[in-house]
């Protein structure tokens, strides 16, 4: 099932699918190594507003939710029933 990264909850991955949305940012997100078929873990939850910490390609990236929320993932089976 395709979800929007920020969605995901500690613990949780799957596959890049798409970085949706256009301009500055979906341009860093690719070279932060979001792209189709990487692997993104969800390593820390955010505070209401702030920013999730994903891990991708052995790297740690700090995300504002709007900002995670342009990640399409196929979430794990076992994150589909959460």
């Amino acid at each position: 099932m395709e979800r929007k990264m920020n969605s995901l909850p500690p613990g949780a991955g799957g596959t890049v699918c798409r970085v949706e949305g256009g301009g500055l940012m979906r341009r860093r997100l690719l070279e932060l190594g979001f792209l189709p078929g990487a692997r993104v873990v969800c390593r820390l939850s955010r505070s209401p507003g702030g920013p999730s910490a994903y891990e991708v390609r052995g790297a740690l990236v700090a995300l504002r939710p709007k900002d995670a929320a342009t990640v399409v993932v196929q979430a794990d089976a076992v994150t589909e029933g959460i």
